[in-house]
C-alpha cells in the first residue's frame, strides 16, 4: 500500500460527504459577505473591532493548519504576530518604507526565514514536547524585544505608521483610515489566504497532514515524509501569523512585546478551541466570537478573565467540537429532520 492510499483511507474514514466538506467554504464566504455589508449599517466602534478580528483569522488560520490539521499544539505562536508587527514598525518608523505590499513581502519573508531553523528544531517533537519547545522561543523572542530597548523599544515598544496601500495615501484620521479603506483591504487580504488555505487542506500535502494527525508512525512506513511535512505546515501557519501580525499592528499602532507574550499565544489556543479546531470555519468563527465576547465582558466586569475561563471549561466539557461544531449538529438535525 502506498501513501496515498493511508491518505485516502484516512479521509474515508473520516468521510464527511462532499456537501458537509464544502459547508466550510460556503459559510467563509457568509461570513466575507456579511463582513462587506456591515460598513452600510454599523457604527464606528464596531468596524473597528472588525480589523483586529480579520488580522486575527488570518493568523488562526495558519495556527489551525499546525494545530487542527497535523495535530501539533503550539504554545508560543504568537512569536509570528510579533514578527509581523515588529516588521512593520521598523519598516515604517525606522526606514521609512509605505508600502503595505512591500511590508508585507518582508513579514513573510522573515517569518519564513526564523520559522525553518525553530520549526526544524520543533517539529522532531510532539504532544508536550512540541508545545514546550514552541513556548520556549516564544519567551526567548519576547526576552530579546524587551530587553534589547535600543533596536526594539523595550517595554515601550515602536510605533507604526500609517502606510500606504495600493500606493495610495488617504485623507482623514486614523478611525476613518480604519473603518475605510484599510477594513476592505483586510477583508480582502482575509478573503484571499482563506481560499488558499481552503485549497492547502484538500490538497494532496493537506491530506498527507491529516494522515499524520491520525497515525505519524504509520504514515511514515508508508513513505510519507512526515518530518518534512510537520516543517512545511510549520512554516506556513508562521507566515500567516505574520501577516496577521503585522494587520494588528497597523491597526493598534504600536508594535510592543505583550504581542508576543505567552498569554497572546494562550489566547490563540482559546480561540480555535472556541471556534472549533477540527473544522476549516473554525479559527474564522472562533476568533470573531472571542473579540465580540471579550469586548462585551470587559465592559461589564474587570473579573473578564474569570468569565472567559469558564467559557473555555464549558466549551471543553460539552462542546468539544467548538462553535462550528454546534452550528454543524444544529444544521444535520435540521437536514434529518426535513
Amino acid at each position: 500500500m502506498s501513501a496515498p492510499h493511508i491518505v485516502e483511507s484516512t479521509r474515508l474514514a473520516r468521510s464527511p460527504s462532499k456537501a458537509t466538506r464544502a459547508s466550510g467554504l460556503w459559510a467563509l464566504l457568509v461570513i466575507l459577505a456579511a463582513m462587506a455589508a456591515l460598513p452600510f449599517f454599523a457604527s464606528t466602534y464596531t468596524l473597528t473591532l472588525m480589523v483586529p478580528f480579520f488580522a486575527l483569522a488570518i493568523a488562526l488560520l495558519g495556527f489551525n493548519l499546525l494545530f487542527g490539521y497535523t495535530g501539533l499544539l503550539s504554545f508560543g505562536h504568537a512569536m509570528f504576530l510579533g514578527i509581523g508587527a515588529y516588521t512593520a514598525a521598523v519598516m515604517t518608523s525606522k526606514l521609512g518604507v509605505q508600502s503595505f505590499e512591500l511590508i508585507l513581502l518582508v513579514s513573510i519573508l522573515v517569518s519564513v526565514i526564523i520559522a525553518i531553523p525553530v520549526g526544524f528544531l520543533c517539529v522532531r517533537y510532539t504532544r508536550i514536547f512540541f508545545g514546550m519547545l514552541t513556548l520556549a522561543f516564544g519567551m526567548l523572542f519576547h526576552s530579546v524585544l524587551y530587553k534589547f530597548y535600543g533596536l526594539t523599544g523595550g517595554d515601550q515598544g515602536m510605533r507604526v505608521l500609517r502606510p500606504l496601500l495600493f500606493g495610495m495615501e488617504f485623507e482623514g484620521g486614523k478611525t476613518a483610515f480604519l473603518t475605510g479603506p484599510f477594513y476592505y483591504y483586510a477583508l480582502g487580504l482575509l478573503g484571499a489566504l482563506g481560499l488558499i488555505m481552503w485549497r492547502i487542506v484538500r490538497s494532496p500535502f493537506g491530506l498527507h497532514l491529516q494522515a499524520i494527525r491520525e497515525n505519524a508512525q504509520k504514515a511514515a512506513y508508508l513513505g510519507v515524509q512526515v518530518t518534512r511535512m510537520r516543517l512545511a505546515a510549520y512554516v506556513i501557519s508562521g507566515l500567516y501569523g505574520a501577516i496577521g501580525g503585522a494587520i494588528l499592528a497597523i491597526t493598534i499602532g504600536l508594535a510592543d512585546p505583550e504581542i508576543v507574550y505567552w498569554t497572546q499565544s494562550g489566547n490563540l489556543v482559546f480561540m480555535a478551541v472556541l471556534g472549533g479546531s477540527g473544522a476549516f470555519i473554525g479559527p474564522v468563527v472562533g476568533s470573531l466570537a472571542f473579540v465580540l465576547l471579550q469586548d462585551t465582558v470587559m465592559s461589564i466586569t474587570q473579573y473578564w478573565r474569570f468569565v472567559m475561563g469558564a467559557v473555555l471549561i464549558l466549551l471543553v466539557v460539552f462542546f468539544p467540537g467548538g462553535l462550528s461544531g454546534i452550528a454543524g449538529s444544529l444544521l444535520h438535525r435540521f437536514k434529518r429532520g426535513s
